[in-house]
């Protein structure tokens, strides 16, 4: 589960720190600032969820269930920014922003999954040892 925890948290800390921002920038309407506020809630649960997995044991029932809703949490999110926000930045951004954006989530990533900066991604989720 650590694996996964680290994942999601390197996911989710280059689109709030990149992505996100370059979108809300770039958006005009009402219903289009509504997808971002809820892409950045439906992290925060995210987290919720799976700090929950941690003290559970993962034999139990408890934990199957919390495993099914964090993983239809994440597919239900990923398929809103598909279907939804990667569209509208699309035409919002157009394509030499999203290369730039690209390559700049390319760099972040890198750095969060290096060795030698995985005390950044400890520093941005507060926790010791995440492997």
């Amino acid at each position: 589960m650590a694996q996964v925890d680290n994942e999601v948290k390197v996911h989710t800390t280059i689109e709030e720190e990149i992505f996100y921002p370059a979108f809300k920038e770039a958006i005009r309407s009402k219903s289009d600032a509504h997808l971002y506020f809820e892409a950045l809630e439906e992290h925060h649960v995210v987290d919720l969820v799976m700090s929950e997995t941690k003290g559970t044991d993962t034999d139990s029932e408890e934990f199957a269930a919390k495993a099914k809703v964090l993983k239809d949490l994440i597919e239900h999110h990923a398929q809103e920014e598909e279907t939804e926000m990667f569209p509208k930045a699309r035409k919002a951004m157009g394509a030499a922003r999203l290369r730039e954006l690209g390559q700049e989530i390319e760099e972040r990533k890198r750095q969060l999954t290096s060795g030698t900066l995985r005390r950044a991604v400890e520093a941005i989720t507060g926790r010791r040892g995440v492997a």
